[in-house]
């Protein structure tokens, strides 16, 4: 396969390598994924895609570093905003929800990797998600005194939260027949969170 004419390129390769492969991960996971798949679709020959991640775990770590790095800054935002703080709650949890819906790949990536629990996602996510769970978890510790609800186990139901917005938004064709057509989530998230007279 030849590659692309330099007028036809108007994304960085770099760029083109991480799109294509965060398609190939998402479809085939880590293990069944080929480097030689994602060049393809790249407009790049595998040699060239080694030359720019030198090898698979390094291209895999770049693509998911990359995916989380657009979450965490959307994140970051909202928990830093000023503001009632249930509207930077509802604010966090539509940008969270906003980010899964927009990049399915992404979230097939995940469930792919807390299914499997090893391999070489194990640590990616536990570098890249449990600071970002852990940063949601203090905001609403620390601002959401007598707002969200003292009952529920705070961890677990975001965790919940973002379980769900995650397995919505990999379901694909399922997801209509399965959830409905109608979209839930930040009315279930508000159960789940807010006492009853913030909701």
């Amino acid at each position: 396969m030849g590659r692309p004419p330099l007028s036809a390129i108007s994304t960085a390769t770099p760029e083109r390598i991480l799109d294509a492969a965060r398609i190939e991960f998402a479809a085939a996971g880590f293990a069944q994924a080929k480097l030689a798949d994602i060049a393809a679709t790249a407009g790049i020959t595998r040699p060239s895609l080694l030359y720019h991640f030198d090898s698979k775990e390094a291209l895999y770590a770049a693509t998911v570093a990359r995916c989380f790095d657009g979450l965490a800054r959307a994140l970051a935002a909202q928990v830093t905003a000023t503001g009632p703080f249930v509207d930077r709650l509802r604010a966090t949890m539509q940008s969270y929800l906003a980010f899964v819906e927009s990049e399915p790949e992404v979230a097939r990536i995940v469930l792919r990797e807390l299914v499997a629990g090893t391999g070489p996602g194990a640590d990616i996510l536990m570098n890249q998600v449990a600071p970002l769970v852990d940063l949601v978890e203090r905001f609403i510790r620390m601002q959401g005194r007598g707002v969200v609800r003292g009952d529920v186990p705070l961890r677990a139901a975001i965790l919940q939260i973002a379980t769900d917005g995650l397995v919505r938004a990999a379901a694909g064709p399922l997801r209509v027949p399965l959830w409905g057509a109608e979209d839930h989530a930040q009315k279930l998230a508000e159960l789940l969170l807010l006492e009853e007279e913030y909701r």
